[in-house]
C-alpha cells in the first residue's frame, strides 16, 4: 500500500487508483448491462440504471481527474479522496444529463448551467478545505 503523507509534495502514482478504477468500471458496466438486458423499465431498475451510470462514469474519469490534479498542482497537495470526489462529479453530471434527456428537457444551455454549478460546488469545497488546512510546524 502506498504511504501518503500530506507534507510531501510528491504526487501519488496512478497505480494507487488503478484497482478502484477497474472495480468501478467493471461493476458499473456489468450493472448497466444487466439492467438493460434483464429488467423492465419500471421505477426501481431505472434508479439502479442511474446508480450504475454514476459508478461507471466515475471509474472512467478517475484517470482524467488524477492527470488534471497532477498537471495543475495545488497547495496543499490534493489527497486521494478529493480526486475520487472530483471523478464522482463527472458521474453525477452524466446521470443528470441522462435523466434530463429521458424526460426530454435537456438543452445545451441547461447542460452548461449544470456543469458550471457542479464546478462551482467543487471550487467552494476546495476553497473550504484550503482554508482549514493547517501545515505541520
Amino acid at each position: 500500500m502506498y504511504n501518503f503523507r500530506m507534507e510531501e509534495n510528491q504526487p501519488i502514482p496512478f497505480r494507487f487508483y488503478l484497482p478502484a478504477m477497474l472495480v468501478l468500471i467493471v461493476v458499473g458496466a456489468v450493472g448497466i448491462a444487466l439492467i438493460l438486458t434483464m429488467t423492465l423499465p419500471t421505477i426501481g431498475p431505472r434508479w439502479l440504471f442511474f446508480f450504475f451510470i454514476v459508478i461507471f462514469v466515475t471509474g472512467l474519469f478517475l484517470p482524467l481527474t488524477w492527470f488534471i490534479n497532477l498537471r495543475f498542482p495545488s497547495k496543499p497537495p490534493v489527497p486521494p479522496q478529493v480526486i475520487v470526489r472530483q471523478a464522482a462529479w463527472f458521474g453525477i453530471f452524466a446521470a443528470l444529463l441522462l435523466w434530463l434527456r429521458m424526460g426530454r428537457v435537456l438543452t445545451a444551455p441547461l447542460g452548461v448551467i449544470l456543469a458550471a454549478a457542479l464546478f462551482l460546488v467543487e471550487f467552494l469545497i476546495r476553497l473550504w478545505e484550503r482554508s482549514r488546512w493547517n501545515p505541520q510546524q
